[in-house]
């Protein structure tokens, strides 16, 4: 072997070793390194911003790094402190004071303080783009002051009922202050993100990871696995067999079909329980802002009330809860799902608009749709009525569902054509679609999913957000939720959330079709125990609060995983990759000085 050979052997295997050392890194070793909790998610972040992010995943994230000053019970879903420790109201019940946590700290050491909380919702007040995501909450605030570190004022312009569920996240005044477009910040561009919840976020990347490591210093006490990562998985069977492989710890969202094949994995439990969500049809009611434009491609046909009414009344919710969910959901009737049973509501039998196709073909015919000899159905233009069904493309259940729509309201003469995407975001703000499927997940305080049907959760203009779910605007029901949100009686405001679901259920706007259960599934040989909420027979994913990732316990004697967990073969597979890159390094490096020096001579 001559001098320049062994020259270059010595430099791949010194290459080798370097990235092996990436690879393996120490600590990291099967037994030895950190013990990582990793959850399935097929849902894209909107915006890491609080201000901005209305979608689940998102929202997660923002109750593990942010405190609210309030959270909920885990047990029953009644107020409990958080930032705050305790409040106390003025005979007016127009001024709230709120005794703020002593001792607490942001992530970077710099003291909590009411100071912080009075810039977060001052901002709100002052600033529409950083109201878009909680601005219902702070619409009635007057004022709010920090009187001394440790003391919040706030003082409202008439009573409102949530003031123990304020759903939003406080942030860091030194930080934030810095913020000057909130429509374009997204919170994404330094890490770790500073916060003051269980969990600091320490890395993301879009449709790829969230990564946080524990706050050790948080007062209810440090989290006990070493990392949570929240990995994409834009397919849900995949998602299921990273957790057969032991890739992932967790997976919600399941079918019933693959919650059947967990079960019967010996280190594999599945949770299911009664949901907060319900599954929704969306009907475009004319999108449009609250400077009176309008906009979008909404069918016209729609706006007809009996148009509505007949294809509710031709949809047959029983089959959907039998044959799509198995049996893993409940039959919609309201707004609200039967979990939170004060605010729940059903329509009677004289306004329950029940599964009746000739009552549905009754109602166009008289409304003047009329039916041609081809079997297609008319609109008042003329024109055979066909209407576009807005579906996300990764659900297994929008897409079943609509399959059953075109049968049924095929029945009808009417056309209906899926069109499923993979971000249904963007058509959705823009009005252009007819019918779309929805659903929220319902907090034990709903003013917040009432609010987003409000004519004040418009888009300011054609080009802005808002907090609007479909354009909805309706002043009846605006009335019924400005009483409910000032009533302090428990059993007069129920009352009222349940006229305000009756108005909904009329205007047939929202086609509450099921509340699906929670259904997911979590590896036993890498969590030994999980809270859930409600703590008996609850959910694990989407909780309101940060109680199941804060609470989790790692198995004991569990093999660590590094954060992308990757298995004994796929380290092996990288150790092979280095050697082969490494060997790739060495002859491009001899071809370069091979052509250095033939240039040189």
């Amino acid at each position: 072997m001559t001098t320049e050979a062994r020259r270059r052997l010595w430099l791949a295997m010194g290459v080798t070793v370097v990235l092996l050392a990436v690879l393996v890194q120490p600590g990291r070793a099967a037994g030895a390194g950190p013990r990582v909790l990793t959850v399935a998610v097929s849902q894209s972040v909107d915006s890491l911003s609080p201000f901005l992010a209305q979608r689940m995943v998102a929202t997660t994230v923002h109750r593990l790094i942010y405190e609210n000053l309030t959270n909920y019970d885990v047990k029953d879903g009644r107020a409990v402190p958080g930032l705050a420790t305790s409040w106390t109201a003025s005979p007016s019940k127009l001024i709230w004071t709120y005794a703020i946590r002593r001792g607490v700290r942001w992530s970077d050491g710099r003291p909590v303080t009411a100071a912080d909380a009075a810039w977060t919702f001052t901002t709100m007040m002052k600033d529409p783009e950083a109201a878009t995501a909680h601005g219902s909450y702070t619409a009635n605030f007057r004022k709010v002051t920090a009187t001394d570190p440790h003391t919040l004022v706030i003082e409202l312009h008439k009573p409102q009922a949530t003031m123990v569920a304020l759903d939003v996240p406080i942030v860091p005044r030194h930080i934030w202050s810095r913020v000057r477009d909130f429509s374009s910040f997204n919170n994404d561009r330094t890490y770790p993100v500073v916060g003051n919840g269980p969990f600091v976020l320490t890395d993301f990347r879009v449709d790829r990871f969230i990564r946080l490591k524990p706050n050790r210093t948080f007062w209810r006490g440090a989290p006990h696995f070493d990392e949570l990562v929240f990995t994409y998985y834009k397919d849900g069977d995949a998602a299921v067999a990273a957790l057969r492989k032991g890739e992932v710890s967790f997976v919600h969202g399941l079918t019933p079909a693959q919650a059947a094949a967990l079960g019967k994995e010996p280190s594999i439990a599945v949770n299911d329980a009664p949901g907060r969500r319900f599954f929704a049809l969306a009907t475009n009611p004319g999108a449009r802002s609250l400077d009176g434009r309008r906009f979008g491609s909404g069918h016209r046909a729609l706006l007809d009330p009996a148009v509505r009414k007949a294809l509710i009344h031709a949809t047959d919710r029983r089959t959907i809860v039998e044959k799509v969910f198995r049996g893993h959901a409940v039959e919609g009737a309201g707004y609200i799902p039967p979990r939170f049973r004060s605010y729940f509501w059903e329509p009677g039998a004289g306004q329950r608009m029940d599964f009746d196709p000739t009552a549905a073909a009754a109602l166009l015919d008289r409304a003047g749709y009329r039916l041609k000899g081809n079997g297609k159905r008319l609109g008042k233009d003329g024109r055979p009525l066909r209407f576009r069904l807005l579906c996300h493309a990764i659900d297994p259940n929008d897409k079943a569902v609509g399959r059953y729509l075109q049968e049924w309201w095929g029945g009808l003469g009417i056309d209906v054509r899926l069109d499923c995407r993979d971000n249904v975001s963007d058509p959705w703000l823009r009005g252009d679609y007819d019918l779309a499927f929805d659903g929220w997940s319902v907090s034990p305080d709903p003013d917040f999913v009432l609010s987003i049907h409000t004519c004040g959760a418009l888009p300011a203009t054609p080009s802005g957000t808002g907090s609007t779910d479909n354009f909805i605007c309706d002043r009846r029901f605006d009335e019924l939720y400005r009483q409910q949100s000032a009533e302090y009686d428990a059993a007069r405001r129920a009352d009222l959330v349940k006229r305000m679901q009756s108005r909904l259920y009329d205007t047939g706007y929202l086609h509450i079709l099921a509340y699906p259960n929670a259904v997911e599934a979590y590896r036993t040989d890498q969590i030994a125990s999980i809270t859930t909420m409600p703590e008996d027979g609850g959910n694990i994913w989407g909780q309101d609060g940060y109680w199941s990732w804060w609470s989790a316990q790692p198995t004991v004697g569990a093999a660590a995983r590094t954060s992308l967990g990757p298995s004994a073969g796929s380290v092996l597979s990288g150790m092979a990759a280095a050697l082969v890159f490494a060997l790739l390094v060495a002859g491009l490096i001899a071809r370069r000085r091979r052509a250095t020096a033939d240039d040189r001579a």
